[in-house]
């Protein structure tokens, strides 16, 4: 791999993301002659040169260049070209994505992130807290794997291979070590206050009495705390001012001013605490875990002889190639994207798609990896390799959701910065302050301040964001949602405007017969049968429709002769020896007939479809229907094309055809509304009749027809001004106030455009679908339109969560700090609820976003 090219892009190439950041690609490449600022300024000022270059940062320290830049312009291979002409060769880059589960946290990363970046050779790295990973892209030439694990380690976080199970922790040694600790606690405490007489002296000296009270809290403290003690080493040489150095700093000087038991009270709180975030944290991973188990690690290729009768071969997953006949039994989990060779079975799509209603798959039709064949058996043709699967495309997307932070995140990562010193520093001021100035009892302050100082770390507040944009994302990619960053679920969650297309989002995209009327006492089978056969020679999709219709309702066929397509008109063929006609109204009236009076029956009894209001006819013929002034414009104003079929002499029936509306389409507007989307809008290149007619259906709030694509950019820019002036006037509390914004669903290509302008842009039925995939903010992997609802329910649900978890946890906090001074608040009050009680409530609240479940 010569370097790597990251994709930030939105929907289709989008010039903004929802926080106003730029989007493109980025390249990272490492140029190791490029190691001075001059050096550095002849490569940036030699990348500028092309067209399409957006940000270039050198940083000739590390000898990496990173370059993000327009992709409809320029490309990669340019980029470097352009180094290369600078004299300053592009070096290899290779890529690791290491597991860290015991990093989980935003200042455990930083001090992974201060160790990588000591280390030569790094090019980039990417920690991502809330999911336990590492990304770092590296030159081999100057670092190895090795290397870049021993870095981490080295940070006091243990690089593994796999995730662990959430039992292992409680079997880790530091829980072992922990349990000791807590026991050697206890017994102290017995022995100090119920054992009196046996707490006897062991020792004097330094002006110290050492009794076996005593012995056992410091022993607690050493065990207990052995790997805080660790850790705050770690971040005392990165001069990280995080959770692992203060609880460090607390311990070592309980014990230097002679108080062993808040020294082991402390240890032991705060080992339990990492242990049940650590067990919390993991169950919040589980999901993504949940995700990477859809997929099976072996596959039963047949190779050989064609056919059956081919040596079958279990290899791993990773092995199969494209081509390769991949065999599925009954309740297996196909391995990779591919096409049906051979068999018919029901297969469970909804770990990709998330419906749940099985589709039946034959031979030619595509599957899924991670589907489950229901019933039957089938032979599948790889039509890509296990990586490149668009359940591979899912999880990696997921995994690198956690790149791109919200705006509440980053203002947490802000706040944090400011906190944590400012609290450090009231620490230090209340345990030295009155005694040195009031003689007051320094133990009593002591204590006050190190209680401070447990207060200082603002851990559950930092998690508060990220673990719950985790569990939002994953649970969302479970039900066949993908989110592409915690920035597109934030700005999901305030949208007050949904733009929807129509062809292929509110209508299925294909036409459908939708009404059949006999006439002359024809039924509904002889007008499909007639209609069927005139059209079965046509490549028109209206003639499509019809014929499909006719197959689904079993009409037998007929025979054609002498056919003939009558242009802008319809078409003409002899059946079973007659003339007969199929098309416009405008045909049957150029061959003479009175459309204002079509008898509906000869004998009296009705044929009527299209819930149509028949006329007594005054010959005595039974009942007619005014086609061209009542029956025809009706049709035409619910969106439907009328196709007339008869003979020379007789009319034989109207079929209207059209681009059926989805089922669930009205049902999803109403729930957009019931989620207090204040304007669901139609933007479609259709004609205005046809879009108001579908758009009366569903309960669309407005209608933008006939529209070019540069007319469907301009109304979403519309919208979301309108929504930016609503947002502004807004007269609640900033905290409690939305952004406003909107969302464009479409089809993930067509209307690109529009999507790219949108705040965020949702492409419908993406699975399978590369392009949908890599540029849509959000992709809905079924062609399902119920998922749109849930997504905004989610987002929603998911805001709500990240604003109680940030305000709680930083109100505790607040209320802790304010009384630590007082007295009103010990160490164990810190460490039990401010420390390991608001980290376990904000994980809990986090995990609720995985009940949230779409409406069938």
């Amino acid at each position: 791999m010569s370097d790597e090219c990251d994709c930030d892009d939105g929907a289709a190439g989008a010039d903004r993301r929802p926080d106003g950041t730029a989007r493109g690609e980025r390249l990272r490449a490492s140029v190791p002659a490029m190691d001075c600022p001059s050096c550095a300024g002849k490569v940036e000022r030699s990348v500028r040169t092309l067209a399409g270059v957006g940000t270039v940062e050198t940083r000739p320290a590390s000898g990496t260049l990173i370059v993000d830049y327009d992709p409809d312009e320029t490309t990669a291979e340019a980029v470097r070209g352009r180094v290369d002409a600078a004299g300053y060769a592009v070096a290899d880059v290779e890529t690791e994505t290491l597991a860290v589960p015991s990093m989980d946290c935003s200042s455990c990363a930083g001090k992974v992130e201060s160790a990588l970046s000591g280390l030569d050779g790094v090019v980039d790295y990417d920690t991502r807290p809330a999911s336990g990973r590492v990304e770092v892209s590296y030159d081999p030439g100057r670092a190895t794997r090795g290397d870049v694990v021993a870095a981490v380690e080295n940070a006091g976080y243990e690089v593994v291979e796999g995730d662990r199970t959430e039992s292992s922790i409680w079997r880790s040694r530091r829980a072992l070590k922990t349990g000791v600790g807590a026991v050697a606690l206890l017994l102290g405490v017995v022995f100090e206050y119920a054992l009196t007489g046996a707490n006897a002296t062991l020792a004097t000296g330094f002006g110290r009495t050492i009794t076996v009270d005593w012995a056992l809290y410091v022993l607690a403290a050493a065990v207990a705390g052995q790997a805080i003690l660790r850790n705050g080493w770690y971040s005392a040489r990165t001069r990280s001012l995080d959770i692992d150095f203060l609880m460090s700093a607390g311990v070592v000087g309980a014990i230097a001013v002679d108080l062993p038991f808040e020294a082991a009270t402390l240890a032991v709180l705060f080992s339990v605490s990492e242990l049940l975030e650590r067990y919390s944290m993991d169950r919040a991973r589980s999901s993504m875990s949940e995700l990477m188990d859809l997929s099976p690690d072996t596959a039963t290729v047949r190779r050989g002889a064609a056919g059956k009768d081919g040596q079958e071969e279990t290899v791993p997953v990773d092995e199969v190639t494209v081509g390769d006949l991949v065999v599925v039994r009954p309740g297996d989990r196909v391995p990779v994207d591919g096409v049906v060779h051979e068999g018919r079975s029901a297969v469970d799509e909804s770990p990709i798609t998330g419906e749940s209603v099985p589709v039946d798959v034959a031979p030619g039709d595509e599957v899924y990896a991670g589907s489950i064949v229901a019933e039957g058996y089938l032979e599948v043709e790889a039509t890509a390799p296990a990586a490149e699967s668009t359940l591979s495309k899912v999880i990696d997307l997921v995994e690198d959701a956690e790149r791109d932070k919200s705006e509440r995140e980053r203002f947490v990562d802000r706040f944090a910065s400011y906190y944590t010193p400012v609290v450090v520093a009231l620490a230090v001021a209340t345990a030295l302050g009155p005694p040195l100035l009031v003689g007051a009892a320094f133990e009593t302050w002591f204590v006050r301040g190190l209680t401070l100082l447990v207060v200082a770390c603002p851990c559950a507040f930092v998690i508060s964001t990220p673990v719950s944009v985790v569990s939002g994302i994953t649970s969302a990619a479970r039900n066949g949602v993908l989110i592409k960053g915690g920035d597109r679920l934030e700005a999901m969650g305030e949208v007050d405007t949904v733009a929807l297309d129509k062809t292929g989002t509110i209508t299925a995209g294909e036409l459908g017969v939708t009404d059949v009327v006999g006439l002359n006492g024809a039924s509904e089978d002889d007008v499909l049968g007639c209609a069927a056969a005139l059209e079965r020679r046509s490549e028109h999709p209206i003639a499509t429709a019809i014929v499909d219709r006719a197959t689904e309702t079993g009409v037998p066929d007929r025979e054609v002769a002498d056919f003939e397509s009558i242009t802008g008109e319809g078409v003409r063929a002899d059946l079973d020896g007659v003339t007969h006609y199929a098309g416009k109204p405008a045909l049957f009236e150029s061959l003479g007939f009175d459309l204002e009076h079509a008898h509906i029956a000869t004998d009296g009894g009705l044929a009527v479809g299209a819930d149509l209001e028949p006329e007594a006819c005054d010959h005595g013929q039974g009942a007619y229907l005014d086609l061209v002034n009542d029956v025809v414009p009706r049709l035409q104003a619910e969106g439907k094309t009328v196709v007339l079929v008869g003979t020379a002499e007789e009319l034989e029936g109207v079929i209207a055809v059209a681009d059926t509306v989805r089922p669930a389409a009205a049902a999803a507007v109403d729930r957009l509304h019931d989620l207090g989307i204040e304007r669901v809008v139609m933007l479609t290149g259709d004609n205005e009749r046809t879009a108001r007619a579908i758009a009366s259906q569903v309960g669309i709030d407005e209608v933008r027809a006939d529209l070019l694509p540069d007319e469907k950019v301009a109304a979403i820019r519309e919208f979301a001004a309108d929504s930016e002036a609503a947002a502004a006037d807004d007269a609640r509390l900033p905290w409690n106030r939305t952004n406003g914004g909107v969302a464009m669903v479409g089809d993930g290509v067509n209307d690109a455009p529009a999507l790219a302008a949108a705040t965020v842009g949702v492409a419908m039925g993406a699975a399978g679908t590369d392009t949908a995939i890599e540029t849509a903010d959000v992709a809905l992997m079924g062609d399902d339109l119920t998922r749109l609802p849930y997504l905004v329910a989610l987002a929603q649900r998911a805001n709500h969560v990240i604003k109680t978890n940030i305000w709680s946890s930083l109100g505790v906090k607040m209320i802790l700090a304010a009384g630590a001074p007082l007295g009103l608040v010990s160490v164990i009050h810190a460490v039990v609820i401010g420390d390991m009680g608001m980290s376990l409530a904000v994980t809990g609240n986090a995990m609720r976003l995985a009940n949230v479940e779409p409406e069938e």
